[in-house]
């Protein structure tokens, strides 16, 4: 396991506005991931994944997409968050996190 050395108060605070901008890329991303995702699954239903509050769908259709829709965001959102942090680290020297 690969241990990385605790970064300065100051690495994060300059890192604050990097992970902002990275979280709303990943928000966006994994919108767009998500929204291929269900449409390849549920070929030639509606492509739109149901929402909580729609009543012509069930639980369980409600709750897988729910369930996927969430799998797919904190993916995305790892993804963008440690690359970003390894690109701070790279740039500046400093880990941002911890």
């Amino acid at each position: 396991m690969q241990t990385e050395k605790k970064s300065s108060k100051s690495a994060q605070m300059m890192y604050k506005p990097v992970g902002i901008a990275s979280s709303l890329v990943a928000a966006f991303t994994a919108q767009q991931v998500f929204k291929m995702v269900w449409k390849h699954a549920t070929p030639g239903e509606n492509a739109d994944a149901p929402k909580p509050l729609e009543s012509e769908y069930g639980w369980r259709e409600v709750l897988v997409a729910a369930a996927v829709q969430g799998a797919v965001f904190y993916l995305v959102k790892a993804v963008v968050s440690r690359g970003g942090a390894q690109a701070y680290q790279k740039w500046t020297g400093d880990w941002p996190g911890n």
